[in-house]
């Protein structure tokens, strides 16, 4: 899946967000969501969001598909949380397909 196909995916499943997150795939790139607003943008700029989220690009895709819990992932180390806690985990339910 590239970054385009997921900057549509976010954009939709992120409506009613209200707040800014941004997920940082290392080499592969970093989106950030602008969700305070009813027009949710999604860009592929670096800004301060209230919430980051790292992993692989891999990973990423995998729980959007609804193939790996984040949950998991995070225990496992292959999702790591920069920022409020309590938005990761309200982001947990609207990723997953």
């Amino acid at each position: 899946m590239a970054l385009d196909d997921l900057k549509e995916k976010l954009k939709s499943r992120l409506a009613g967000f209200n707040h800014t997150v941004k997920f940082d795939f290392e080499e592969d790139g970093m989106l950030f969501v602008d969700a305070t607003t009813n027009d949710v943008t999604v860009t592929e700029e670096d800004k301060d969001a209230e919430v980051t989220l790292r992993s692989s690009l891999e990973t990423f895709e995998k729980i959007v598909a609804g193939d790996q819990d984040p949950n998991i992932a995070f225990m496992m180390g292959k999702l790591k949380v920069s920022g409020s806690m309590g938005l990761a985990l309200k982001l947990n339910s609207m990723l997953e397909d």
